[in-house]
């Protein structure tokens, strides 16, 4: 089915824009027709800009801004919620939206809505645009039937979890830059000063300091074999990255990194608080406890938490509690298995999840920041060292030639 652009006015005289789905354009206009728009351009939606294929991309499932989503996703439950129909709703956020790719995603949508398939579906067809999460909430507020109040709650979900991210790069960018700096500043002074200074001592006659032996075979093999160790860390980090896409080697690196002393527990709390949210979203939208474990599996962003789920999945569905399926895998964090079981007693699963996430991620973001506060003078301190050991491996056969020239 081909994507056309049209502009039309409607029966009260107003301008209208949007994307229609058709096999042919003679089917897009009686399409048009019959919702009673007077059509005064149709065009195939495949406009070439730059030489690529914006239409084409938008079909395959570019990821929409997180951003731009959450502002229209906001603006779509208040207007769902005041009884507003979804293909109106979807029409108005489209029209009002200043991003391009949110304007044409939701006319795509609302043009499915239009032609009889449900919210969920029509947003599926949109390939990448709407993550699995996304579309298993609409989908369990429309079984529901309060796809208003249950895209609030996705809102409030997205903020969140985009306000984690932005804290999460803005604690590290500044020990980013210093440590690329710090790099850059020592590569410099081995590869550039160091021979310059070094061709000096080959006029002495004398044996040169341990020290400064050793730093001029380094700045030696850095010059001389500088590419090629470039070349084998990027190499490395290519097989490396490519390793990490098989299920069994991402596995093995999880469970390795779980281990370590204190990372091992931040990024474990981390995971498990975002399984949190996702679960206590999707079951406080009306899903099953079933349904929101495998729907919330996929957001886990560890291979071992995710074995976890799927464990804890198939105990549930056997008959077996919650919290006790979490347990006997050891994968969770002990707090969020408590809150788990407080939740069963209560009946209020969704909520204690909720305050399980809350604290994970605030006990998690106070130790980054700690973290980062004391890695960014542990860099200087660390550039610093560097730099005096070269400076010193320098000046020894200087001093050492000072003293024998006085005797």
């Amino acid at each position: 089915m081909a994507a056309f652009e049209y502009v039309a006015v409607d029966t009260e005289g107003r301008r209208t824009k949007g994307v229609i789905s058709a096999e042919t354009a003679r089917a897009a206009r009686r399409e048009l027709q019959r919702r009673k728009l007077m059509l005064l351009k149709l065009a195939p939606a495949a406009e070439k800009r730059g030489g690529l294929n914006l239409s084409g991309l938008l079909n395959r499932g570019g990821r929409l801004g997180s951003g731009e989503l959450v502002l229209a996703t906001r603006q779509l439950a208040l207007l769902v919620s005041a009884s507003t129909p979804v293909e109106e709703a979807l029409n108005a956020v489209a029209l009002q939206s200043d991003s391009a790719a949110i304007r044409r995603t939701l006319l795509s949508v609302r043009d499915r809505v239009v032609e009889g398939r449900r919210l969920s579906e029509a947003m599926s067809l949109e390939g990448r645009a709407f993550s699995p999460l996304y579309l298993a909430v609409v989908s369990a507020g429309e079984a529901a039937g309060a796809l208003g109040a249950v895209m609030e709650r996705l809102a409030d979900y997205l903020e969140r979890s985009q306000t984690m991210q932005r804290k999460m790069m803005a604690a590290l960018v500044y020990p980013c830059v210093l440590f690329v700096v710090a790099i850059a500043v020592v590569t410099a002074l081995m590869v550039f000063v160091v021979p310059r200074v070094v061709e000096q001592f080959s006029t002495l006659g004398q044996d040169l300091p341990l020290l400064t032996r050793i730093l001029i075979n380094i700045s030696g093999g850095m010059r001389d074999w500088g590419w090629l160790i470039a070349l084998a860390l990027a190499m490395g980090g290519f097989v490396f990255a490519r390793a990490l896409k098989q299920d069994d080697f991402r596995r093995a690196v999880d469970r390795t990194i779980l281990k370590l002393p204190l990372a091992g527990r931040l990024i474990r709390d981390a995971g498990a608080a975002r399984f949190a949210r996702t679960f206590a979203t999707l079951s406080a939208s009306g899903a099953t406890v079933l349904d929101s474990l495998k729907a919330a599996r996929a957001t886990a962003p560890n291979m071992v938490l995710r074995d976890a789920v799927t464990a804890a999945a198939a105990d549930v569905q056997e008959g077996g509690a919650l919290s006790t399926a979490m347990r006997k895998t050891g994968a969770f964090p002990p707090l969020m298995v408590h809150m788990a079981a407080s939740g069963e007693n209560s009946g209020e699963l969704p909520a204690m999840f909720d305050k399980a996430a809350d604290y994970l991620e605030n006990e998690f973001e106070t130790v980054t920041q700690v973290a980062m506060n004391l890695l960014e003078p542990a860099i200087i301190i660390l550039m610093g060292g560097l730099v005096t050991l070269i400076i010193l491996a320098i000046m020894l056969p200087i001093l050492q030639l000072n003293t024998s020239a006085m005797f």
